[in-house]
């Protein structure tokens, strides 16, 4: 059997729950892990509220192999998060002299500069994750990976992790094919199919387009071959129905 190694991405932020900035982290960190074989299989939104976010990660960090979080480690007053994670592990935060170093390249009034020096506190015992932006860097503790909420530099910070640190299973891939097929006409037989493959992920999702309805049916898995056994038994479903396959 294949190695599963699970990720959890936390996302915090007030303006995410109200709906005044919308997420874009979640799609693009699943898609990294996949290919360094770590999965994302769960994920929250939460807000910047102390207790919910130190229980929320003593809680994640003990289910799954890497937990991720986003958001809250600017320069402002509700930019929590730093403080929260050495609460979660019972540590102290301290200023980070490389961290210190990156901030003070930029002059700025001293009331300023207090503040943006709130970004070079990270908690005893953990190490950096580089930015390479030129920005801050995000931090890890154990298992748990602290980044900017800011997409790009998620991302520059998310590259340093998938090619430095992260240690994964074998890398997920997929196959997908559609058909103007509704889910209830595919239902039983997709689960027969699903039977016959239980390491491969076979999910199924409606759409509607100029031409109908339909369903894209997606399989999730680590093994090549499998996948393409999986994939020619739904194209030989699909056509059982009398429909046509076609690339999603």
């Amino acid at each position: 059997m294949s190695k599963i190694v699970t990720g959890c991405l936390i996302i915090i932020g007030n303006e995410i729950l109200s709906g005044r900035t919308q997420d874009t982290n979640l799609q693009h960190l699943a898609t990294a892990l996949n290919d360094v074989g770590v999965r994302l299989v769960h994920a929250r939104v939460i807000p910047d509220v102390e207790e919910t976010i130190v229980t929320t990660v003593n809680e994640c960090r003990q289910t799954y192999d890497h937990v991720f979080t986003t958001g809250g480690i600017g320069p402002t007053h509700d930019d929590i998060t730093a403080d929260c994670i050495a609460m979660a592990f019972g540590v102290e935060l301290y200023m980070h002299p490389e961290i210190v170093e990156i901030l003070e390249r930029r002059e700025a009034p001293p009331e300023v500069m207090e503040s943006r020096l709130r970004m070079a506190r990270v908690p005893e015992g953990s190490v950096l994750i580089e930015n390479p932006t030129s920005g801050p860097h995000g931090f890890q503790i154990e298992n748990v990976y602290v980044m900017a909420g800011v997409p790009m530099v998620m991302q520059a910070m998310v590259s340093t992790l998938t090619k430095e640190r992260l240690n994964g299973g074998d890398p997920v891939r997929s196959r997908s094919i559609g058909a103007y097929l509704s889910e209830g006409q595919v239902a039983v037989q997709l689960g027969q199919i699903q039977d016959l493959h239980p390491e491969v992920d076979l999910g199924s999702y409606p759409f509607y387009r100029q031409e109908g309805y339909g369903t894209n049916l997606v399989m999730r898995g680590t093994d090549e071959a499998e996948l393409d056994v999986m994939l020619e038994e739904v194209k030989a479903m699909i056509v059982g129905f009398g429909a046509e396959p076609f690339d999603d």
